[in-house]
């Protein structure tokens, strides 16, 4: 009988434990899923991710890259498998935010199929002049906007990118014709050899060329100033209210993950970014990072679903047709 009760009482004692006596995740060899190509932010950031959470020799993370359109194919590959913290996404505003709104029909719907399980860095964005330019303030750019079309470069349609410019350019009142490129080495090149007005470019690409004198910043998009360029006003400082807008990124899991294992993927990923290696590295990028919980990254996509998808739907951006 004692045995018995012993037996029975197992489930409650296991379930009483705390949170930090629970298994560490990862607890198995995982598939880390980025939806671009090798060397791109995410790849990078991936990777960083990778080594941060086996340095103490825990299970390994192997990155996979499977670049497509709209991050589907390797959505598709961790929603096939199982939901067991064994695959893992690698997501960001697009893929989270934007593509129900871009897309008219996509395989999976990413507010039922999938939960952000951790936050990863957040990458503030900047319109970028070149220092011939005569547009050498944020005034001065939307005045000129204001008298006909500005053109303005960004790493691809429908990107953060493009739409923080569009965003600002609605709420400041002005003209401005996209021009969109593949990647943001050309944008850059094309804003220094003055082929277009201005470019939008995130921390980790502008901080080179602002130090080096090579292009001048006019405003931020963030809700706060970029600490990695504190003298570059808000574009709420600038006057133009109710324009936040960043590029950032984050991981996912299925829907039916457990509650517990999203805790402790959010734990892990809260902690690798909180170590002295990664706040090294985030530091050389300019990226900031912010330890939310799985609720506050589920809070941040509705918030951004709420400003972001009528915003697309009503400039009718499309990218199935």
């Amino acid at each position: 009988m004692i045995a018995r009760r012993a037996l029975l009482a197992t489930p409650l004692a296991l379930a009483a434990l705390p949170a930090a006596a629970q298994p560490a995740w990862p607890d198995r060899p995982t598939r880390w899923m980025v939806a671009y190509g090798a060397g791109g932010a995410s790849d990078l950031f991936a990777r960083m991710m990778g080594r941060a959470l086996t340095a103490s020799g825990g299970p390994g993370i192997v990155v996979e890259n499977r670049p497509s359109g709209g991050g589907i194919v390797a959505t598709e590959a961790v929603l096939s498998g199982p939901a067991d913290g064994s695959n893992v996404l690698h997501v960001d505003n697009g893929m989270m935010v934007y593509n129900p709104a871009l897309y008219a029909r996509l395989p999976f719907d990413p507010d039922r199929d999938l939960v952000m399980a951790g936050f990863i860095a957040r990458f503030p964005f900047f319109v970028l002049t070149r220092p011939e330019s005569p547009l050498t303030t944020f005034e001065l750019l939307r005045e000129a906007g204001q008298r006909q079309p500005i053109t303005y470069a960004t790493p691809a349609v429908a990107s953060p990118h493009h739409m923080a410019m569009e965003l600002l350019r609605l709420r400041a009142g002005f003209q401005a014709t996209h021009v969109p490129y593949r990647g943001m080495p050309a944008v850059l090149q094309d804003l220094i050899a003055g082929r277009v007005d201005c470019a939008i470019a995130d921390v980790t690409n502008a901080t080179p060329l602002l130090t080096t004198g090579r292009a001048r910043a006019l405003v931020t998009f963030g809700a706060r100033r970029a600490a990695a360029q504190p003298e570059v006003r808000t574009a709420q400082e600038a006057g133009v209210p109710d324009c936040v807008a960043d590029g950032w990124q984050g991981v996912a899991l299925p829907r039916a993950a457990a509650p517990d294992l999203l805790e402790r993927v959010n734990a892990a990923v809260r902690a690798a970014m909180a170590s002295a290696e990664v706040q090294r590295q985030l530091g050389t990028t300019g990226a900031e990072t912010e330890p939310l919980t799985v609720a506050q990254c589920a809070d941040l996509i509705r918030r951004e679903a709420t400003l972001w998808r009528p915003l697309i739907r009503d400039l009718g951006i499309r990218l199935d047709g």
